[in-house]
């Protein structure tokens, strides 16, 4: 049989097709995706459950006239390569190829950028109720989110509008009982009771909420999602869809390991067994020497509590959750109630420990500050992917957070060197009685040997680690430790004197002082936004002291980076080993 994928090149290719052809381009589709994705790595499991509904989304609804939004974006892989981008799906999430996620400048089909979960339905209603402005009513908009999305408190709200409306939008709920982890919650419990009813629409949740609700139907069956698709789109007013699909479906061993499959990184395309590890003894990630020493802590401390949002093997917070599974919590994609609930914790004497990515604590802003920071409560935010994140991309960057957090009153901001000094931040952090956020990267420590007796850092203190004589380096968090191992092999007597500051905030002012004093010419090194930057914040200070000092910032520029590998980013952002090396010999 002649192949069909080479021949689709938008969705109009597509709706021509008989149901067994469709089925046989479902097939071609899913081996494409695991060959590139088996060498270039990507989001895997959540693409290869929707193939049959995004074909048959694109059949009935005239795309891109009538708008589709996908929720994440995990699974938007199907979507991108039959609107005209097969090919350009080889480069996928490369430096100057496309985009893991949908995005607006990339493609008319991608209607709203995403990479951040729970946005689909609010964006979808918006688009929706432009169109009644407009005075178009025969105009599809369809947001298609996850079971694990859903429980966000955003879906919840949009849900609540979008069923007091009159709009024509369709909500299509991609049920497969799993996020990037287990979906958990009652919600997800009433999902699976829906499903297992006789008669679904039974006191069912979104009927109440005036939505007409149908399914659960199979994802998969290519004639029943045509069939439904035709008769929902004759039907006026908000639509809620029940689609039962298995994430990973087409690769046996995705299908048996969802979570590790969700991004499993190289793989054998034909058996799908993961690539296998070096023997090598390598350094931990930064996640594990969280997740571990978190662990070892709780055991001196019953007072510790770990809460994650959605994201307990990703942060590692997994081990804490097998170790004390009473003391460990994955409360969904709630970041805002994530925060709110470890404040509420620690108004009764218990010490949390909210690991949330930087990007995803962005999305619970007004919880750090009116709930935590504002009542002094020792909330610790482990604040992972800090920094550069690579082919994820703007959504994903954590290059934000040193500038939002260090205007907000109270709280104690740190980013460790190495695994030793996160450990010993750790350890530290449990007997503050100011809220206190460590901010560290994703990707391995450099320290092999980083199980350490606990040690207590100096609150606020600097630290002098190479002495030079005329120009003055001033980094935190991991950058310290690149710069210090390109002066640990240059000349003993080089000019260069490097300052490592743990400590964001409080600013140690009298080591800034006495630097202030002795050089020239300071420079700052942070792996975050320059705007707003830790570096601004010593600019500003050692002006206020009328010091006539050339004081540089390095840092991520003012401008939204996009998805490539680390170390293509930092060559960009001029963070790199090389550009740094260019950069101090010219004050050696």
């Amino acid at each position: 049989m002649k192949a069909l994928l080479p021949q689709i090149n938008s969705p109009k290719d597509i709706r021509n097709l008989t149901v067994l052809e469709m089925e046989q381009l479902a097939l071609e589709i899913r081996t494409y995706i695991i060959d590139v994705i088996s060498k270039k790595e990507g989001h895997l499991g959540a693409s290869l459950g929707v193939v049959e509904l995004t074909l048959a989304i694109h059949t009935v609804f005239n795309t891109p006239e009538d708008l589709l939004v996908w929720d994440v974006g995990h699974q938007a892989y199907v979507h991108k390569i039959i609107t005209g981008r097969r090919d350009a799906f080889l480069q996928n999430r490369d430096l100057n190829g496309i985009s893991g996620f949908p995005k607006r400048t990339e493609s008319e089909y991608d209607t709203f950028g995403v990479g951040h979960s729970s946005t689909s339905i609010s964006s979808a209603l918006g688009m929706a109720i432009a169109s009644q402005l407009n005075g178009n009513h025969e105009k599809q908009h369809i947001a298609v989110i996850g079971d694990a999305s859903i429980a966000s408190g955003m879906a919840f709200e949009a849900l609540n509008h979008a069923g007091a409306t009159t709009t024509n939008i369709l909500v299509i709920l991609n049920d497969n009982t799993i996020g990037i982890d287990k979906s958990v919650g009652a919600l997800k419990e009433y999902l699976n009771a829906v499903k297992a009813r006789k008669n679904p629409k039974e006191n069912n949740m979104m009927r109440s909420l005036n939505f007409n609700y149908s399914g659960p139907i199979d994802g998969h069956n290519i004639p029943v999602l045509l069939k439904e698709f035709n008769r929902l789109k004759h039907i006026k007013g908000p639509k809620f869809l029940h689609v039962v699909t298995t994430k990973g479906k087409g690769l046996k061993l995705a299908e048996a390991d969802q979570v590790k499959y969700h991004a499993p990184g190289k793989f054998d395309a034909f058996t799908g067994e993961l690539a296998p590890k070096s023997n090598e003894k390598v350094a931990p990630k930064f996640q594990d020497v969280f997740g571990k020493t978190l662990v070892e802590l709780a055991a001196l401390n019953k007072n510790i509590i770990g809460i994650t949002p959605a994201m307990p093997s990703g942060s590692s917070l997994k081990f804490m959750m097998e170790a004390y599974p009473d003391r460990a919590f994955d409360v969904g994609i709630a970041e805002q109630h994530a925060v709110t609930l470890a404040a509420g914790m620690a108004t009764q004497g218990k010490k949390v420990y909210c690991a949330i990515y930087s990007t995803f604590l962005q999305r619970a802003y007004d919880q750090i500050i009116h709930d935590v920071a504002l009542q002094k409560l020792p909330v610790v935010f482990c604040i992972d992917r800090a920094g550069l994140v690579g082919p994820d991309g703007a959504t994903h960057h954590g290059v934000f957070d040193i500038a939002y957090l260090q205007c907000i009153p109270n709280l104690i901001i740190t980013a460790p060197k190495d695994a030793l000094e996160m450990r010993n931040l750790l350890f530290m952090a449990q007997s503050t009685e100011l809220p206190f956020a460590i901010r560290y990267p994703r990707g391995r420590c450099e320290v092999l040997d980083w199980q350490k007796p606990f040690e207590t850092l100096e609150m606020g203190k600097g630290i002098p680690l190479y002495k030079g004589k005329k120009t003055a380096v001033l980094a935190t968090g991991t950058l310290s430790a690149r710069i210090a191992s390109f002066l640990k092999n240059e000349d003993k007597n080089s000019s260069i004197s490097l300052y490592h500051f743990p400590f964001i905030k409080p600013l140690d002012y009298k080591l800034l002082n006495e630097i202030s004093s002795t050089y020239d010419t300071i420079l700052t090194y942070e792996e975050g936004a320059i705007k707003g930057s830790w570096g601004e914040t010593v600019s500003v200070y050692i002006n206020q002291q009328n010091k006539t000092i050339n004081c540089c910032n390095f840092g991520v520029p003012d401008v939204f980076i996009e998805h490539g590998t680390v170390e293509e980013l930092q060559q960009i952002c001029k963070l790199d080993v090389e550009s740094i090396t260019h950069t101090l010999k010219k004050y050696f």
